[in-house]
Protein backbone atom coordinates (compact mmCIF):
# COMPACT_ATOMS: atom_id res chain seq x y z
CA UNK A 1 0.00 0.00 0.00
CA UNK A 2 1.39 3.44 -1.48
CA UNK A 3 0.81 5.58 2.18
CA UNK A 4 1.12 8.82 -0.05
CA UNK A 5 -1.62 10.42 -1.15
CA UNK A 6 -1.92 10.75 -5.17
CA UNK A 7 -2.37 14.39 -6.16
CA UNK A 8 -6.40 13.81 -7.23
CA UNK A 9 -6.57 12.87 -3.06
CA UNK A 10 -4.95 16.10 -2.04
CA UNK A 11 -6.47 18.42 -4.24
CA UNK A 12 -10.39 16.49 -2.81
CA UNK A 13 -9.33 16.41 0.96
CA UNK A 14 -7.97 19.94 0.89
CA UNK A 15 -11.28 21.19 -0.60
CA UNK A 16 -13.27 19.12 2.23
CA UNK A 17 -10.65 20.42 4.36
CA UNK A 18 -11.31 24.08 3.98
CA UNK A 19 -15.41 23.80 3.75
CA UNK A 20 -15.39 22.46 6.98
CA UNK A 21 -12.62 25.34 8.04
CA UNK A 22 -14.57 27.60 6.51
CA UNK A 23 -18.32 26.73 6.24
CA UNK A 24 -18.90 24.47 8.90
CA UNK A 25 -17.06 25.90 11.89
CA UNK A 26 -18.35 29.35 11.80
CA UNK A 27 -21.64 28.28 11.48
CA UNK A 28 -21.48 26.09 14.98
CA UNK A 29 -20.59 29.38 16.77
CA UNK A 30 -24.18 30.46 16.63
CA UNK A 31 -25.39 26.52 16.84
CA UNK A 32 -26.47 25.04 20.34
CA UNK A 33 -23.65 22.83 21.44
CA UNK A 34 -26.12 19.84 21.18
CA UNK A 35 -27.56 20.74 17.65
CA UNK A 36 -26.97 18.17 15.11
CA UNK A 37 -29.13 20.12 12.08
CA UNK A 38 -28.24 23.19 10.48
CA UNK A 39 -31.20 26.01 9.47
CA UNK A 40 -32.71 24.86 6.27
CA UNK A 41 -31.41 27.59 4.46
CA UNK A 42 -27.85 27.23 5.05
CA UNK A 43 -28.09 23.05 4.72
CA UNK A 44 -29.94 24.09 1.30
CA UNK A 45 -27.38 26.63 0.23
CA UNK A 46 -24.19 24.03 1.46
CA UNK A 47 -25.83 21.37 -0.62
CA UNK A 48 -25.79 23.11 -3.32
CA UNK A 49 -21.90 24.20 -2.64
CA UNK A 50 -21.56 20.06 -1.96
CA UNK A 51 -22.79 19.67 -5.80
CA UNK A 52 -20.72 22.20 -7.32
CA UNK A 53 -17.49 20.20 -5.66
CA UNK A 54 -19.12 17.35 -7.17
CA UNK A 55 -18.89 15.08 -4.52
CA UNK A 56 -23.09 15.34 -3.05
CA UNK A 57 -23.94 11.71 -2.17
CA UNK A 58 -20.23 10.16 -1.80
CA UNK A 59 -21.78 6.43 -1.11
CA UNK A 60 -24.02 6.30 -3.59
CA UNK A 61 -22.47 3.89 -6.37
CA UNK A 62 -21.40 6.39 -9.61
CA UNK A 63 -23.63 4.10 -11.99
CA UNK A 64 -26.60 5.74 -9.28
CA UNK A 65 -25.36 9.41 -10.18
CA UNK A 66 -22.66 9.43 -7.04
CA UNK A 67 -19.17 10.78 -7.62
CA UNK A 68 -16.69 8.56 -8.81
CA UNK A 69 -14.32 7.90 -5.71
CA UNK A 70 -12.77 5.00 -4.46
CA UNK A 71 -13.05 3.48 -0.57
CA UNK A 72 -9.51 4.94 0.28
CA UNK A 73 -10.65 8.69 -0.92
CA UNK A 74 -14.01 8.30 0.66
CA UNK A 75 -12.11 7.30 4.00
CA UNK A 76 -9.88 9.96 4.11
CA UNK A 77 -13.00 12.43 3.09
CA UNK A 78 -14.64 10.95 6.60
CA UNK A 79 -11.70 11.90 8.47
CA UNK A 80 -11.98 15.63 7.43
CA UNK A 81 -15.50 15.88 7.65
CA UNK A 82 -15.70 14.76 11.27
CA UNK A 83 -13.52 17.47 12.54
CA UNK A 84 -16.47 19.84 13.96
CA UNK A 85 -18.34 19.18 16.95
CA UNK A 86 -21.34 17.28 15.72
CA UNK A 87 -19.03 15.51 12.94
CA UNK A 88 -18.47 12.27 14.82
CA UNK A 89 -22.61 11.49 14.32
CA UNK A 90 -23.50 14.70 12.19
CA UNK A 91 -20.20 14.93 9.59
CA UNK A 92 -21.06 18.17 7.89
CA UNK A 93 -24.62 18.26 9.27
CA UNK A 94 -25.61 15.88 6.15
CA UNK A 95 -24.29 18.40 3.28
CA UNK A 96 -22.78 15.94 1.60
CA UNK A 97 -25.88 13.25 1.55
CA UNK A 98 -25.91 9.98 1.69
CA UNK A 99 -27.13 6.91 -0.09
CA UNK A 100 -29.68 5.89 2.49
CA UNK A 101 -30.01 1.96 3.16
CA UNK A 102 -27.19 0.80 1.00
CA UNK A 103 -28.58 -2.80 0.52
CA UNK A 104 -31.07 -1.17 -1.39
CA UNK A 105 -28.80 -0.53 -4.90
CA UNK A 106 -29.03 -4.74 -5.16
CA UNK A 107 -32.95 -4.50 -4.74
CA UNK A 108 -35.10 -5.84 -7.39
CA UNK A 109 -35.89 -3.57 -10.39
CA UNK A 110 -39.34 -2.95 -8.85
CA UNK A 111 -37.80 -2.56 -5.13
CA UNK A 112 -35.50 0.14 -6.79
CA UNK A 113 -38.60 2.14 -8.19
CA UNK A 114 -40.53 2.15 -4.98
CA UNK A 115 -37.45 2.52 -2.61
CA UNK A 116 -34.46 3.18 -3.12
CA UNK A 117 -34.86 6.03 -6.15
CA UNK A 118 -37.28 7.92 -3.92
CA UNK A 119 -34.67 7.52 -1.12
CA UNK A 120 -32.14 8.85 -3.17
CA UNK A 121 -34.26 11.87 -4.52
CA UNK A 122 -34.99 12.70 -0.82
CA UNK A 123 -38.57 11.62 -1.11
CA UNK A 124 -38.65 8.86 1.83
CA UNK A 125 -36.63 7.88 4.31
CA UNK A 126 -36.26 4.37 5.63
CA UNK A 127 -34.35 2.66 8.93
CA UNK A 128 -32.21 -0.63 9.29
CA UNK A 129 -34.09 -2.81 11.89
CA UNK A 130 -31.54 -5.58 13.44
CA UNK A 131 -31.03 -5.70 16.91
CA UNK A 132 -33.60 -6.97 19.18
CA UNK A 133 -33.87 -6.66 22.92
CA UNK A 134 -32.63 -10.28 22.91
CA UNK A 135 -29.20 -9.20 22.02
CA UNK A 136 -26.88 -7.16 19.34
CA UNK A 137 -23.53 -8.83 19.62
CA UNK A 138 -24.45 -12.11 17.63
CA UNK A 139 -27.82 -10.68 15.43
CA UNK A 140 -27.93 -14.00 13.59
CA UNK A 141 -28.81 -15.65 16.88
CA UNK A 142 -30.55 -13.02 19.14
CA UNK A 143 -33.44 -12.55 16.26
CA UNK A 144 -35.96 -13.81 17.83
CA UNK A 145 -38.79 -11.63 15.54
CA UNK A 146 -40.73 -14.36 13.25
CA UNK A 147 -41.82 -14.00 9.50
CA UNK A 148 -44.63 -16.95 9.00
CA UNK A 149 -45.80 -17.26 5.08
CA UNK A 150 -49.44 -17.31 4.62
CA UNK A 151 -50.48 -17.54 1.18
CA UNK A 152 -48.62 -14.40 -1.04
CA UNK A 153 -47.40 -12.99 1.94
CA UNK A 154 -45.56 -13.25 5.00
CA UNK A 155 -46.95 -12.35 8.63
CA UNK A 156 -44.04 -10.78 11.13
CA UNK A 157 -44.21 -10.82 14.56
CA UNK A 158 -41.63 -9.52 17.28
CA UNK A 159 -39.74 -6.73 17.79
CA UNK A 160 -36.47 -4.42 17.38
CA UNK A 161 -34.73 -1.81 19.91
CA UNK A 162 -31.94 0.93 18.97
CA UNK A 163 -33.51 1.73 15.38
CA UNK A 164 -32.57 4.77 14.34
CA UNK A 165 -35.35 7.26 12.83
CA UNK A 166 -38.12 4.57 12.81
CA UNK A 167 -40.60 7.09 13.70
CA UNK A 168 -39.98 9.36 10.84
CA UNK A 169 -39.37 6.76 8.55
CA UNK A 170 -41.49 5.70 5.25
CA UNK A 171 -40.06 2.24 5.28
CA UNK A 172 -37.04 0.49 6.68
CA UNK A 173 -35.63 -3.25 6.29
CA UNK A 174 -36.39 -5.61 9.27
CA UNK A 175 -34.62 -8.91 9.31
CA UNK A 176 -37.09 -11.91 10.39
CA UNK A 177 -36.35 -15.68 11.07
CA UNK A 178 -38.16 -17.23 8.45
CA UNK A 179 -36.62 -20.89 9.00
CA UNK A 180 -36.30 -21.28 12.99
CA UNK A 181 -33.96 -24.71 12.80
CA UNK A 182 -31.02 -22.93 10.45
CA UNK A 183 -29.14 -20.06 12.69
CA UNK A 184 -27.54 -18.25 10.53
CA UNK A 185 -29.15 -19.56 7.57
CA UNK A 186 -32.92 -19.35 8.78
CA UNK A 187 -32.75 -15.18 8.61
CA UNK A 188 -34.77 -13.14 5.89
CA UNK A 189 -34.67 -9.31 5.23
CA UNK A 190 -37.89 -7.63 4.33
CA UNK A 191 -38.80 -3.79 3.09
CA UNK A 192 -40.88 -3.15 5.48
CA UNK A 193 -43.32 0.47 5.15
CA UNK A 194 -44.54 2.37 8.43
CA UNK A 195 -47.78 2.83 7.55
CA UNK A 196 -49.06 -0.87 7.16
CA UNK A 197 -51.31 -2.40 9.89
CA UNK A 198 -49.29 -4.36 12.61
CA UNK A 199 -46.20 -1.87 12.70
CA UNK A 200 -45.63 0.21 15.61
CA UNK A 201 -43.05 2.33 17.36
CA UNK A 202 -43.27 1.26 21.17
CA UNK A 203 -40.92 4.18 22.77
CA UNK A 204 -38.36 6.77 22.40
CA UNK A 205 -34.90 5.17 23.38
CA UNK A 206 -32.24 8.36 24.35
CA UNK A 207 -29.11 7.38 24.42
CA UNK A 208 -25.89 9.52 25.17
CA UNK A 209 -25.61 11.08 21.69
CA UNK A 210 -26.52 14.78 21.53
CA UNK A 211 -30.42 15.16 19.51
CA UNK A 212 -30.90 12.24 18.98
CA UNK A 213 -33.06 9.24 19.80
CA UNK A 214 -33.74 5.33 18.87
CA UNK A 215 -36.55 3.45 19.14
CA UNK A 216 -38.02 0.39 20.18
CA UNK A 217 -40.36 -1.30 17.27
CA UNK A 218 -43.17 -3.50 17.78
CA UNK A 219 -44.74 -6.06 14.62
CA UNK A 220 -48.35 -7.70 15.64
CA UNK A 221 -49.31 -9.81 12.69
CA UNK A 222 -47.58 -7.18 9.78
CA UNK A 223 -48.45 -8.21 6.88
CA UNK A 224 -45.42 -8.08 4.06
CA UNK A 225 -46.17 -9.32 0.11
CA UNK A 226 -43.31 -11.88 -0.65
CA UNK A 227 -42.31 -9.50 -3.09
CA UNK A 228 -40.90 -7.46 -0.72
CA UNK A 229 -38.57 -9.40 0.59
CA UNK A 230 -34.95 -8.20 -0.21
CA UNK A 231 -32.41 -10.72 -1.77
CA UNK A 232 -32.97 -14.46 -0.82
CA UNK A 233 -35.14 -16.23 1.46
CA UNK A 234 -33.09 -17.07 4.00
CA UNK A 235 -30.25 -15.64 2.87
CA UNK A 236 -30.88 -12.25 4.99
CA UNK A 237 -27.76 -12.33 7.15
CA UNK A 238 -25.05 -12.12 4.60
CA UNK A 239 -26.90 -8.72 3.61
CA UNK A 240 -26.80 -7.48 7.23
CA UNK A 241 -23.10 -8.62 8.08
CA UNK A 242 -21.53 -6.93 4.13
CA UNK A 243 -23.37 -4.14 5.83
CA UNK A 244 -21.59 -4.09 8.95
CA UNK A 245 -18.34 -5.24 7.68
CA UNK A 246 -18.16 -2.20 5.40
CA UNK A 247 -18.99 0.11 7.47
CA UNK A 248 -16.72 -0.34 9.71
CA UNK A 249 -14.04 1.30 7.98
CA UNK A 250 -16.25 4.84 7.63
CA UNK A 251 -16.97 4.69 11.23
CA UNK A 252 -13.42 4.13 12.53
CA UNK A 253 -12.18 7.18 9.58
CA UNK A 254 -14.68 9.29 11.62
CA UNK A 255 -13.85 8.52 14.51
CA UNK A 256 -10.02 9.26 13.86
CA UNK A 257 -10.80 13.46 12.04
CA UNK A 258 -12.35 13.84 15.73
CA UNK A 259 -9.32 12.66 17.23
CA UNK A 260 -7.15 14.99 14.74
CA UNK A 261 -9.27 17.86 15.94
CA UNK A 262 -8.88 17.08 19.47
CA UNK A 263 -5.34 16.89 19.20
CA UNK A 264 -5.14 20.01 17.18
CA UNK A 265 -6.75 22.30 19.98
CA UNK A 266 -4.80 20.47 23.06
CA UNK A 267 -1.73 21.19 20.81
CA UNK A 268 -2.52 25.08 20.17
CA UNK A 269 -3.58 25.65 24.11
CA UNK A 270 -0.54 23.73 25.25
CA UNK A 271 0.97 26.62 23.99
CA UNK A 272 -0.88 29.79 25.65
CA UNK A 273 -1.97 28.43 28.88
CA UNK A 274 0.53 29.06 30.83
CA UNK A 275 0.93 27.68 34.39
CA UNK A 276 3.96 28.70 37.30
CA UNK A 277 5.23 30.72 35.20
CA UNK A 278 5.60 28.62 32.06
CA UNK A 279 3.66 27.29 29.47
CA UNK A 280 2.00 23.69 29.59
CA UNK A 281 3.69 22.36 26.71
CA UNK A 282 7.14 22.94 28.52
CA UNK A 283 5.69 19.95 31.10
CA UNK A 284 6.75 16.45 30.92
CA UNK A 285 3.49 15.62 31.67
CA UNK A 286 1.84 17.25 28.92
CA UNK A 287 4.16 16.47 26.08
CA UNK A 288 4.04 13.01 27.07
CA UNK A 289 0.21 13.11 26.58
CA UNK A 290 0.53 14.70 23.13
CA UNK A 291 3.18 12.36 22.14
CA UNK A 292 0.89 9.76 22.87
CA UNK A 293 -2.42 11.57 20.95
CA UNK A 294 0.08 11.49 18.09
CA UNK A 295 0.85 7.88 18.21
CA UNK A 296 -2.70 6.61 18.86
CA UNK A 297 -3.90 8.79 15.77
CA UNK A 298 -1.09 7.42 13.38
CA UNK A 299 -1.85 4.02 14.37
CA UNK A 300 -5.32 4.65 13.77
CA UNK A 301 -5.40 6.02 10.37
CA UNK A 302 -2.53 3.43 9.05
CA UNK A 303 -5.32 0.44 9.97
CA UNK A 304 -7.80 1.90 8.65
CA UNK A 305 -6.07 2.67 5.22
CA UNK A 306 -5.06 -0.55 5.22
CA UNK A 307 -8.69 -1.77 5.39
CA UNK A 308 -9.77 0.99 3.01
CA UNK A 309 -7.31 -0.59 0.61
CA UNK A 310 -7.91 -3.85 0.74
CA UNK A 311 -11.57 -3.38 -0.18
CA UNK A 312 -10.74 -0.74 -3.21
CA UNK A 313 -8.51 -4.09 -4.37
CA UNK A 314 -12.08 -6.46 -3.73
CA UNK A 315 -9.66 -8.15 -1.33
CA UNK A 316 -10.84 -9.88 1.82
CA UNK A 317 -11.07 -7.36 4.81
CA UNK A 318 -13.31 -8.27 7.16
CA UNK A 319 -10.39 -8.84 9.77
CA UNK A 320 -8.69 -5.63 9.09
CA UNK A 321 -12.07 -3.48 9.31
CA UNK A 322 -12.31 -4.72 12.59
CA UNK A 323 -9.08 -4.15 13.33
CA UNK A 324 -9.71 -0.29 12.33
CA UNK A 325 -12.82 -0.31 14.01
CA UNK A 326 -11.53 -1.67 17.25
CA UNK A 327 -8.43 0.42 17.00
CA UNK A 328 -9.96 4.30 15.81
CA UNK A 329 -12.35 3.39 18.58
CA UNK A 330 -10.34 2.89 21.28
CA UNK A 331 -7.58 5.02 20.53
CA UNK A 332 -9.62 8.30 18.98
CA UNK A 333 -11.26 8.10 23.04
CA UNK A 334 -7.64 8.28 24.89
CA UNK A 335 -7.14 10.81 22.53
CA UNK A 336 -10.16 13.18 22.88
CA UNK A 337 -9.66 12.04 26.80
CA UNK A 338 -6.28 13.59 27.04
CA UNK A 339 -7.10 16.46 25.46
CA UNK A 340 -9.74 17.30 27.56
CA UNK A 341 -7.56 16.94 30.81
CA UNK A 342 -4.79 19.22 29.18
CA UNK A 343 -7.77 22.24 29.00
CA UNK A 344 -8.98 21.65 32.63
CA UNK A 345 -11.87 23.36 33.58
CA UNK A 346 -12.59 24.96 30.32
CA UNK A 347 -12.17 20.82 28.54
CA UNK A 348 -15.56 19.92 30.72
CA UNK A 349 -17.78 23.08 29.42
CA UNK A 350 -19.47 23.01 26.39
CA UNK A 351 -17.70 25.98 25.29
CA UNK A 352 -15.44 23.63 23.94
CA UNK A 353 -16.44 20.04 21.95
CA UNK A 354 -14.40 17.76 23.99
CA UNK A 355 -17.55 16.79 26.47
CA UNK A 356 -19.71 16.48 23.31
CA UNK A 357 -17.05 14.33 21.52
CA UNK A 358 -16.04 12.45 25.11
CA UNK A 359 -20.18 11.32 25.34
CA UNK A 360 -20.51 10.13 21.95
CA UNK A 361 -16.98 8.56 21.53
CA UNK A 362 -18.06 5.85 24.51
CA UNK A 363 -21.08 4.89 22.05
CA UNK A 364 -18.63 4.05 19.47
CA UNK A 365 -17.47 1.19 21.28
CA UNK A 366 -20.16 -0.49 20.98
CA UNK A 367 -21.80 0.60 17.52
CA UNK A 368 -21.18 -1.51 14.62
CA UNK A 369 -20.40 -4.15 16.80
CA UNK A 370 -18.92 -4.04 19.95
CA UNK A 371 -15.40 -4.03 20.31
CA UNK A 372 -15.96 -7.97 22.27
CA UNK A 373 -17.02 -9.06 19.29
CA UNK A 374 -14.38 -7.12 17.01
CA UNK A 375 -11.83 -8.87 18.84
CA UNK A 376 -13.40 -12.29 18.48
CA UNK A 377 -13.82 -11.54 14.71
CA UNK A 378 -10.36 -10.98 14.46
CA UNK A 379 -9.12 -14.39 16.71
CA UNK A 380 -11.11 -16.46 14.64
CA UNK A 381 -9.36 -15.19 11.50
CA UNK A 382 -6.09 -15.36 12.98
CA UNK A 383 -6.70 -19.32 13.93
CA UNK A 384 -8.65 -20.38 11.23
CA UNK A 385 -11.53 -21.29 13.66
CA UNK A 386 -15.29 -22.17 11.87
CA UNK A 387 -18.19 -19.83 12.22
CA UNK A 388 -20.55 -21.47 15.34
Amino acid sequence: MDLQLTEEQKLITEMVRRFVREEILPLEQNLDPDASELDPADQERLVGLTKEMGLYGLDIPVEFGGPDIDVVTRTLLAMEMSQHRAGLYAPCYGTFGGAGLAQLFEASDQQKERYLYPTLRGEKKGFFGLTEPSGGSDPARAIQTRAVQDGDDWVINGGKIFISGADRADFGLVFARTSPDKGRGGVTCFIVETSWPGFHVRRVVHTLRSSHYATELQFEDLRVPASNILGQLNKGFAIANDRLSRQRIPYAAGCIGVAIKAHELALEYSKIRETFGAPLSSRQAIQWMLVDNEIDIRQSRWITLEAADLARRGEPFRKEAAMAKLVATEASSRVVDRSMQIHGGYGVTKDFPFERWYREMRIRRVGEGPNEVQRHIIARDLLGASLR
